[in-house]
């Protein structure tokens, strides 16, 4: 298929795709008024990956669009870009200057790891701890989900600041940082088995206890 050269191109594929039944399927994790088009994630994907060369000036017009899919593809874009090219200053840039734009949890989960976690690895963490004070939950996410980069690639230093975001959101009350709390200390635990047990040892009383099952389920799974 040829490649796809302009945020309007791209966005003329994903409602080529729309449906009745698909938006249906999305509106349920897609929060009003944002309008949605009903496309496959599987489909969005595939389309995004045809615009993976997109300028960052493409990729602002996406992500300026009013729908869900549109915001979405336009944060796939970055994380494929991050993937070719980790740590590229301008990917975390333009992360951060669209995070408005983000509205569910899937579009942080995509893109924060290889955009930001890439990016502010070996230090400094600072805006990892700006994310986490956000009053915006999303925000939180992104904090505690950036660092899953850590796990497998980054130094011990970074796995430890990843701990460190991680015990400053034990008691996050919203579901939405709870549950990514849970899944970064769930695999950071199985490369230091020694943080974790100290990180629930100070914090298992005021955690959620989502987050709490979540950070030891591969030792039940064990």
């Amino acid at each position: 298929m040829a490649p796809v050269t302009t945020a309007a191109e791209l966005l003329a594929l994903l409602e080529g795709q729309a449906s009745v039944e698909g938006a249906a399927a999305t509106r349920r994790r897609v929060p009003e008024p944002v309008p949605v088009l009903g496309v496959r994630m599987g489909t969005l994907f595939d389309i995004a990956k045809r615009a993976s060369t997109l300028p960052p000036a493409e990729i602002d017009l996406l992500a300026a669009e009013d729908c869900y899919e549109a915001r979405l593809a336009a944060f796939c874009l970055l994380d494929f870009r991050a993937r070719r090219t980790p740590g590229e200053p301008w990917l975390l840039e333009s992360y951060l200057r669209h995070h408005d734009r983000i509205i569910t949890w899937d579009m942080v989960d995509r893109a924060a790891p290889w955009v930001v976690g890439a990016t502010v690895s070996s230090g400094p963490y600072d805006v990892l701890h700006d994310l986490a004070r956000s009053a915006d939950p999303l925000r939180r996410r992104t904090a505690i989900t950036a660092p899953l980069w850590f796990v497998r690639r980054g130094t011990d230093a970074d796995l430890a600041e990843g701990f460190t975001v991680a015990a400053g959101l034990c008691d996050d009350p919203e579901p939405v940082v709870t549950n990514a709390v849970g899944i970064y200390l769930g695999h950071a635990g199985d490369r230091d088995p020694g943080a974790l047990d100290a990180l629930l040892a100070a914090h298992e009383p005021s955690m959620p206890r989502r987050s709490y099952r979540l950070a030891i389920r591969k030792r039940r799974a064990g």
